[in-house]
């Protein structure tokens, strides 16, 4: 019924989640459970990992019942290698291991970044997209050619979610910063940052600590609006500079900061006026999690008897044999 069947595990980060896909691209389950930091704290690793360790049989055993099977009926089950935090890494692989000896199942290593893209591409259902991936550990312009995702423009210093919290917790404001600043934003009116784009490539150290200073003599709102402005600005030049480059069509926006409503109208904006259309991934699917995994886990399809983590495992060194 439904051929080939792939678990998935997720634990790059802050989330530990579990997702079941098949090989026709039906999403059978995706749970998740998120580590949340104390107030005006950013993500320790070594926490979240305990955090992951603590949840993985629970999330187990819950996409499970999500997705009305038994273990038994899994044929394969992939692992996010990297990037991502080190322990956060060490402690899903370490599940996914577990899982795959007690249980006789093949264990596949999947590049975190790459899911995000396949993902995307099925729930959008782009073919050939300028592919933005904007999230709390990435900000990356990246495009297909030849077996590749090739990376044409990246940020020079934090990816934009992390900038997002970093301000956010600044100011006061939960985790995760960017719907809180996204929702703040709608109050606010416009105030000079500063805008860095160099290239294909984007800053948002100089923007965030600048828009830190004018919280202490303007109003908190036109700052969040005005810096949730500047930065999807950015973004928008570098992506619509990428169309250009490569006579695409397609803009599909990946990862948790692609859940902004206001940066996807932006974005629509843009590829209107260019004659593209712009993609974005499902909200449900944006941020990290394990059905990303799993469906990558079935169009790689390459077994490996012992992997390990990759930290610091781009995008661009992935060779896509599928």
């Amino acid at each position: 019924m439904y051929g080939m069947i792939c678990l998935g595990i997720e634990s790059t980060s802050h989330t530990f989640g579990v997702g079941i896909a098949d090989s026709a691209g039906r999403i059978l389950a995706n749970e998740k459970d998120v580590f949340v930091p104390p107030k005006n704290q950013g993500i320790e690793p070594v926490k979240a990992a305990q955090h992951h360790r603590e949840v993985a049989e629970k999330v187990f055993e819950k996409a499970l019942k999500t997705a009305k099977m038994e273990i038994s009926g899994v044929d394969l089950i992939s692992i996010a290698a990297g990037p991502g935090l080190a322990p956060c890494l060490l402690a899903g692989m370490e599940f996914a291991k577990k899982l795959a000896k007690s249980y006789e199942k093949p264990l596949i290593p999947v590049n975190h970044a790459v899911a995000h893209i396949e993902i995307g591409k099925l729930t959008a259902k782009t073919k050939d997209p300028v592919c933005l991936y904007i999230s709390g550990g990435n900000t990356q312009v990246i495009s297909f050619a030849n077996k590749r995702y090739r990376v044409l423009g990246e940020t020079l210093d934090i990816p934009i979610g992390n900038a997002q919290d970093f301000f956010a917790r600044k100011v006061g404001l939960s985790f995760p910063g960017g719907p809180k600043l996204d929702e703040m934003a709608k109050l606010g009116r416009w105030t000079d940052l500063p805008y860095v784009v160099k290239g294909m490539d984007v800053s948002f150290t100089g923007i965030v600590t600048a828009a830190l200073k004018k919280v202490k003599t303007e109003k908190l709102e036109d700052v969040v609006f005005s810096l949730n402005e500047v930065m999807y600005s950015m973004l928008a030049e570098v992506a619509e500079r990428a169309l250009a480059h490569t006579n695409k069509t397609e803009v599909l926006l990946i990862g948790g900061v692609a859940a902004s409503q206001r940066f996807r109208e932006m974005m629509d904006v843009m590829c209107r006026d260019r004659g593209a259309k712009c993609f974005a991934v499902p909200k449900e699917y944006a941020g990290d999690c394990g059905a990303n995994i799993a469906w990558t886990g079935l169009l790689v399809d390459k077994p490996v008897k012992n992997p390990d983590i990759n930290p610091r495992w781009r995008v661009d060194e992935v060779e896509i044999e599928y």
